[in-house]
């Protein structure tokens, strides 16, 4: 009898045991399911952090900077929806304030004062910013506290240096250019303080202090591990392997951005030339815009773009810092170049440099994820 009863209390030990252990792996991929849902645009998933009640409207390091000043009005009808059309974080190089737009409202803002121009942005998906403001980058958290940052030298001599492009790898790497007399490409370990890659660029000969400025604006590592560069005063643009041997190379007048898509080519825009093209492995241009020609004339850029965004649905975003206050911010086209919107809102955002759209898919810190 007690033989039983032991064993009737094992066969209950047992059963409960294998039903914790169906509830605990039910529970698992349900979080594993919720995961993967919310993982296809993380940065739309961490937005509230920014609208926190422990975010300041000011943060002590903050300088108040205005917008533009502008005697234009917001045209009506035009295509899309405005600042509504995509939630985004948004810098110009002649507004030293970065607005965060969601539903058609700036939800938070960042000034920085006087001073040199922003360049290069990006929200991680943990929702820290990284930013180029030419004398320094550096990492924000959404309640503005600053994390790291990489000042220059601001000698305007033989030792002045700049920083104009910059990019998360992962969350505890950043890479970034830093122009100069020679210029460098860096990859530091924002955790350890370790600088894992320090490389020299090449630099137009013989370098000249006035060459520091226009060396380069644009740099992004890869998915696959190489670094493409836009030298916009050499008139090319570089990709290097791991090693810094030179792979590929595509020359135009001035290359202000490139973007490695997903598809294997790669994005141009040349502010001189005043357009963006698509150029495969070969060096062939499969996609042109000029944005000249291809626009009508009522959407017309005052100053030519200089950064594009492509998103995942083929369509492009171009950047223009407009000229004091005139003309559209953003434009989008899709791949047969029709205009389906048009950002011309000077009241509520500055110019437009960069732009990093929250809602499309990927990581952003992993490397190919972001077209920007």
């Amino acid at each position: 009898m007690r033989v039983i009863k032991i064993s009737f209390l094992l066969a209950l030990c047992l059963m409960f045991s294998s039903k914790s252990l169906i509830a605990q792996n039910s529970a698992k991929a349900k979080r594993t399911s919720k995961k993967a849902t919310t993982s296809a645009t993380p940065c739309m998933d961490v937005l509230h952090l920014f609208t926190d009640a422990n975010v300041p409207a000011m943060a002590p390091e903050e300088k108040f900077a205005p917008l533009i000043s502008s005697t234009e009005a917001t045209p009506s009808n035009l295509p899309g929806n405005g600042l509504a059309q995509h939630p985004m974080l948004y810098v110009g190089e002649n507004c030293n304030r970065m607005s965060l737009v969601k539903d058609g409202k700036v939800i938070w803002t960042y000034n920085t004062g006087k001073g040199p121009e922003y360049d290069d942005i990006w929200m991680l998906s943990n929702g820290n910013i990284l930013f180029t403001r030419m004398q320094y980058i550096a990492l924000i958290s959404p309640d503005k506290k600053v994390l790291w940052r990489y000042d220059c030298n601001n000698s305007k001599g033989a030792d002045h240096t700049e920083v104009h492009a910059c990019q998360p790898i992962g969350l505890d790497k950043v890479m970034f250019v830093v122009n100069g007399l020679p210029p460098k490409l860096f990859v530091v370990n924002i955790k350890t303080g370790k600088v894992e890659v320090e490389h020299v660029l090449p630099s137009n000969q013989p370098a000249t202090v006035g060459d520091i400025h226009p060396q380069v604006r644009r740099a992004r590592y890869t998915a696959q591990g190489t670094y493409l560069i836009a030298l916009l005063n050499q008139g090319k643009t570089v990709e290097y392997d791991k090693d810094f041997k030179e792979i590929w190379s595509y020359k135009s007048t001035k290359p202000w951005a490139a973007i490695r898509l997903k598809n294997g080519n790669t994005l141009i825009t040349d502010e001189t030339e005043n357009r963006t093209f698509e150029v495969n492995k070969k060096g062939e241009t499969v996609w042109n815009f000029d944005c000249k020609k291809d626009f009508p004339a009522e959407y017309q850029f005052t100053s030519a773009p200089q950064s594009c965004t492509r998103l995942a649905n083929g369509n492009t975003i171009f950047a223009s810092r407009g000229q004091g206050g005139k003309g559209p911010q953003l434009i989008e086209v899709t791949n047969d170049k029709k205009v389906v919107w048009v950002l011309h809102d000077w009241e509520t955002v500055g110019d437009a440099t960069a732009v990093q759209i929250l809602d499309d898919p990927g990581i952003p810190e992993i490397p190919g994820q972001s077209e920007h």
